[in-house]
């Protein structure tokens, strides 16, 4: 029996993760679902995948240690299946002015938003190399075309993100790997943000944050273009968001 292709979501939390693990699964695509922390919380997604006809399995895995990386990698190609996609969607937004900003937290984002896409995209990107085949997707945010107030750290480690994407893209696409950017420019709906942020984000109308199942299908498509017409680069945000 043949092993099926793999979708791999690195931040499969309760918001985009889960919905690009969710979307990738219902094409029938065996779903690998990771996160550093609470990775119990995954067997949820996990099941609700399986209803849908695919396989699904969650993964604790510090996304920071290289050791931790390559092991994930190798047990998904020896256990479940050939990577087909690979999605490095962590968080790590955090807002400090830059006089209270400590060299541990500066680093600790940039270890979780830059250095952990690049160890992601290089096991990726030796496992699909020898195929001719395969997708990265990173996700990106506001942060990763322009630094503001309070996010020195997030965005420069946004904006190394993607230099490592675009240097990784012009690199694999004679390849055959499709790698993409998405800038993510807005509030995502999630439990945390609509907590945190709700009213104010309502006030301003129906629609006012992304869904997460919408950018989702964006993420579909970028894996389903056909390599006459790759996209880099996309930009998805609410159309009151102003930019």
């Amino acid at each position: 029996m043949s092993k099926p292709k793999v979708s791999l979501v690195v931040g499969a939390g309760p918001g985009l993760g889960g919905a690009v693990a969710r979307r990738f699964g219902r094409e029938g695509l065996a779903v690998a679902a990771v996160r550093r922390r609470h990775g119990d919380e995954l067997e949820a997604l996990c099941e609700e995948i399986r209803k849908s006809g695919s396989e699904a399995r969650g993964f604790e895995v510090d996304a920071r240690k290289e050791e931790e990386v390559i092991s994930l990698f190798d047990r998904i190609e020896n256990e479940i299946g050939p990577l087909e996609v690979v999605v490095f969607n962590p968080g790590a937004n955090i807002n400090f002015p830059i006089r209270e900003m400590t060299s541990q937290k500066f680093y600790k984002v940039w270890e979780m938003a830059c250095f952990a896409g690049f160890l992601v995209g290089r096991e990726a990107a030796r496992r699909m190399v020898p195929r001719g085949r395969g997708t990265i997707i990173f996700t990106g945010a506001t942060a990763s075309l322009r630094g503001g107030p309070g996010f020195s750290a997030f965005a420069s480690a946004k904006a190394g993100l993607r230099a490592v994407a675009q240097s990784m893209a012009r690199e694999l696409g004679r390849e055959g790997i499709h790698v993409a950017h998405t800038v993510i420019d807005g509030a995502i709906d999630m439990p945390f943000i609509r907590e945190t942020f709700g009213d104010s984000l309502e006030a301003r109308g129906p629609d006012a944050m992304l869904a997460p199942d919408d950018i989702a299908e964006t993420y579909w498509t970028l894996h389903q273009q056909p390599r006459s017409a790759w996209t880099f680069e996309v930009d998805l945000r609410p159309w009151v968001e102003p930019w």
